[in-house]
């Protein structure tokens, strides 16, 4: 049987923590960026942990 692929769209956006968590990047910190305050971007470039839903489907997509 051949092996499995991971999903190209997802190893760009999704990374797995040491003890299994997926992290996602929080959204509204791509463009459009002047009006928004200092403390808004600097907090939408931390990395969260993804839903437990949807950490199930980004998981099987990562081959894992």
């Amino acid at each position: 049987m051949p092996k499995q692929k991971t999903h190209s769209g997802a190893k760009k956006r999704f990374r797995l923590t040491g003890t299994g968590k997926v992290m996602r990047e929080q959204v509204n910190n791509r463009h459009l960026a002047e009006h928004k305050s200092s403390r808004r971007k600097r907090r939408l470039q931390i990395d969260q942990v993804m839903a437990p839903g949807d950490s199930k489907k980004a998981k099987k997509l990562l081959g894992r």
